[in-house]
């Protein structure tokens, strides 16, 4: 019997997956998990073309789902893994959530939280970013490189 590390490279490979359904779906291809004592407890990916919502995104989709799971809006014991750092809302969103914790795989140097210069995130979110970076990454350049040509 194989024993499973849950690490966050583990937990961040399941966002991954997620992600990879948004980018058959034709979606930015940005996956979430939220998990609370190693078990996933929600997952999503962006659905802002199928739901016609700017703000389904799949932070946003995810903290929902967790909330709706748990039965209550606070999320201070979970960690939530996405495969982009969180945009403005999505960071947002977590401080109302009270996320425990934020692991993100790529920065984003155009709409990420990080270049606020204020603090978005509630002051007890812990912040870790750059979780298998180069994936997720990757990811993102395909899509838009497949909308360009």
């Amino acid at each position: 019997m194989a024993i499973i590390e849950f690490t966050d490279d583990y937990f961040m490979r399941e966002a991954l997956k997620q992600a990879q359904l948004a980018y058959e779906e034709d979606e930015i291809p940005i996956g979430a998990v939220i998990v609370a004592d190693n078990r996933v407890i929600a997952k999503a990916h962006n659905l802002t073309e199928r739901l016609n919502d700017v703000t389904a995104h799949a932070e946003m989709q995810a903290f929902t789902s967790a909330a709706n799971y748990l039965g209550g809006k606070y999320l201070m014991d979970c960690t939530l893994y996405v495969t982009l750092e969180p945009c403005t809302m999505c960071a947002g969103a977590s401080y109302w959530a009270q996320i425990g914790k934020i692991v993100y795989g790529a920065k984003d140097e155009k709409r990420g939280f990080s270049l606020l210069n204020v603090a978005v995130l509630h002051p007890k979110t812990i912040i870790k970013g750059g979780v298998m970076e180069k994936e997720c990454g990757e990811l993102l350049v395909s899509f838009f490189k497949k909308k360009r040509f």
